[in-house]
């Protein structure tokens, strides 16, 4: 099958609705109250964009916004496996490609404009020693540490473990081999962190 401008990947299933424990039990959850918390964001590959040389090919493991499977997805016409997966090579709020992993190699590629970053400590604006300061709801990131090389971020000064700031509420998480990414579009980071040199 080849498509223009749209990758189509292979689903089982929109949620993933089961877990196994560490004796290797499956569990079936009952996800139709939290959809959004077990939605699947990754498949095969079965059809790249044959518009853009995106470097993905059939077979190797897509990274997806969560909209291609939520309400009812994006499903294919005539096929309820494959959904759609638009992709826009120049407007990353367009693109719903985040990532690619090449079945051949195992290596990850950020796609179009995303950037995937990992989680860094951020110290407490409060530093005490004699107050422990309790923090009731998560505090939302607002940085994090570079994990993978891009051009889009090379055209802005940023590198594999550079430190970089990003804009409020962008701080969307992706699970790529059992890490934890944040997803944010290149043009959201707002800083890159400078090294002090005690001298």
């Amino acid at each position: 099958m080849k498509t223009l401008d749209l990758f189509i990947v292979e689903l089982e299933s929109q949620t993933n609705d089961t877990i196994k424990t560490e004796s290797g039990l499956e569990l079936y959850i009952d996800t139709k109250f939290n959809q959004f918390e077990h939605r699947v964001t990754e498949g095969p590959i079965v059809a790249s964009p044959g518009k853009y040389n995106t470097g993905a090919k059939a077979g190797d493991t897509l990274y997806f916004h969560h909209l291609v499977v939520m309400n009812e997805g994006q499903v294919l016409t005539g096929n309820d496996k494959h959904y759609l997966v638009r992709y826009d090579d120049e407007h990353t709020i367009n693109n719903q490609a985040i990532a690619y992993k090449c079945k051949d190699t195992g290596e990850v590629h950020p796609l179009a404009g995303w950037v995937l970053l990992t989680s860094v400590e951020e110290e407490s604006d409060v530093q005490s020693d004699s107050i422990e300061l309790v923090e009731l709801e998560e505090r939302l990131p607002r940085k994090g540490r570079v994990a993978f090389d891009t051009p889009w971020g090379e055209y802005l000064g940023v590198k594999k473990d550079d430190i970089v700031g990003f804009k409020e509420n962008r701080d969307y998480r992706i699970t790529i081999d059992e890490v934890e990414y944040y997803r944010v579009r290149a043009i959201d980071l707002l800083y890159v962190e400078e090294e002090v040199h005690n001298d």
